[in-house]
């Protein structure tokens, strides 16, 4: 034992000495093939939006066993370079966080309410957004502001139009929306000792300490928001990390002293994932991803007190009354949008949870509620960049302009464009067929109207 942990050492001298032992201690004989597997390169994987039919990489491709929609690729592209990563037709997603989907459709019904507790940059939102679809509401939050903006914008790209994109703590969703959610995910923030062959910053910043550290802040999470689950609800707890102390030992604690049962999640064997006393770990060497650890705890049944839900008293009046055919008509499917204004903005989302929106919108700070429809411009309505990233946007409304990849590019820079043969006015830009947003021929120039705060800054 002392000979092979020497080697693994000697092997891995970029890899924290304790988290080796730490390791051994944990997985016995195996550990020398964790260690070893965290010198290899990274695996790219990706997920597919469907919005997109069909693979388009010039590389080798393989499924991820778990996702019907996940895939491995043998080369990690310059993403920035391909127009569809932008217009939300895939997701680059660690493929472990994947198995994800398999933990809802064996426990959740489409027609929830979620929170993602600690959701950006997106990944898992957009997932469960997907899963989803027209039949459920996501709430997708993250408490860290300067992340919080990056995660709307991934929601607005992958283009659902079913997630409201909030900006609070766990304390205050445990407070104010009791008993709210169907289902709730915590990806809790962790040690990342499952991405130690892609970050070396995670590699610096560990330790014993950090992860003693990580482990009590999870179970402050998980203890403040509680009250926000249904009783009988779901809690999917995952991180991305392989000790049992932030792993075992809390779901562990969560089921003794929060109340709820662990629940077994069905996998293929074939799938090299690894049951735990409590949960499903995700080891590279035996898992084609990175680390990743999940476990799936209902809730006990107990007496249900929900929140009391009230539509705002005043809400806000409809402006230009006369914009409303215009922005309908738009939209694939009008009758399934509420449409609110604020300022001279309108915004749309899912008429089926309209009473539930407005409410939330009363308790959170709400970043993105739903989609941007329009927006007042000097006398008429325009539509916003947002509705150019819907699903339900009505393609057949705008003239379309396709364009090549270099222009997608240099529109994607926010560059000036110079095409010919483009109807005067407001025009929808496509690439391969799909959408990349907005442009307006004003006769000597097209303006260039996708966001600023989007545009690509480095090639």
């Amino acid at each position: 034992m002392q000979k092979n942990m020497y080697l693994c050492k000697k092997f891995v001298s970029m890899l924290p000495v304790e988290f080796i032992e730490s390791m051994h201690q944990q997985m016995g004989n195996e550990a020398g093939k964790l260690i070893q597997a965290l010198e290899t390169e990274p695996v790219t994987s990706i997920r597919l939006n469907s919005k997109l039919d069909v693979l388009t990489f010039p590389c080798d491709t393989d499924e991820v066993p778990w996702h019907v929609d996940g895939y491995y690729l043998s080369e990690r592209p310059q993403f920035t370079l391909d127009p569809l990563f932008h217009a939300g037709c895939y997701y680059v997603q660690e493929a472990s966080s994947m198995f994800i989907q398999q933990v809802l459709e064996q426990y959740v019904d489409p027609a929830s309410v979620v929170l993602d507790l600690c959701a950006a940059p997106g990944g898992k939102s957009t997932l469960i957004s997907e899963y989803l679809g027209s039949e459920g509401l996501l709430i997708s939050n993250e408490v860290v502001r300067q992340r919080v903006f990056i995660l709307s914008e991934n929601i607005q790209k992958w283009g659902n139009g079913n997630t409201v994109v909030t900006h609070n703590t766990p304390t205050e969703f445990g407070e104010r929306c009791r008993h709210i959610f169907d289902c709730m995910l915590v990806d809790a923030p962790c040690s990342g000792e499952g991405m130690f062959r892609k970050d070396e910053q995670a590699r610096n910043e560990w330790s014993p300490r950090a992860v003693k550290q990580c482990a009590e802040r999870q179970r402050r999470i998980l203890m403040d928001v509680w009250d926000a689950l249904k009783p009988g609800g779901i809690l999917i707890y995952s991180t991305c990390t392989f000790n049992d102390e932030e792993n075992e030992k809390n779901v562990e604690w969560m089921a003794e002293t929060l109340g709820a049962d662990v629940m077994p999640i069905d996998y293929d064997p074939s799938w090299g994932i690894t049951e735990g006393n409590y949960g499903y770990h995700f080891y590279p060497h035996k898992a084609k991803g990175e680390g990743f650890y999940v476990c799936a705890l209902r809730k006990y049944d107990d007496e249900l007190n929900p929140a009391k839900i009230k539509t705002p008293k005043n809400p806000p009046a409809m402006q230009h009354p006369e914009y409303m055919p215009v922005m309908r008509n738009w939209l694939q499917h009008p009758d399934s949008w509420a449409i609110r204004y604020s300022d001279r903005f309108a915004t749309a989302y899912p008429l089926k949870y309209k009473e539930l929106i407005d409410w939330m919108s009363t308790q959170l700070t709400c970043i993105s509620t739903g989609f941007g429809l329009g927006e007042e411009r000097g006398r008429g309505i325009a539509p916003q960049h947002c509705l150019s990233m819907t699903k339900d946007l009505r393609k057949e409304a705008f003239p379309n302009v396709p364009l090549t990849r270099d222009q997608a590019l240099s529109y994607l820079r926010t560059e000036a464009l110079l095409l010919a043969g483009v109807p005067l006015g407001l025009v929808l830009l496509t690439y391969e067929g799909v959408p990349l947003g907005f442009a307006k021929n004003v006769g000597n120039r097209l303006n260039n109207l996708y966001p600023n705060e989007w545009r690509i800054r480095h090639l």
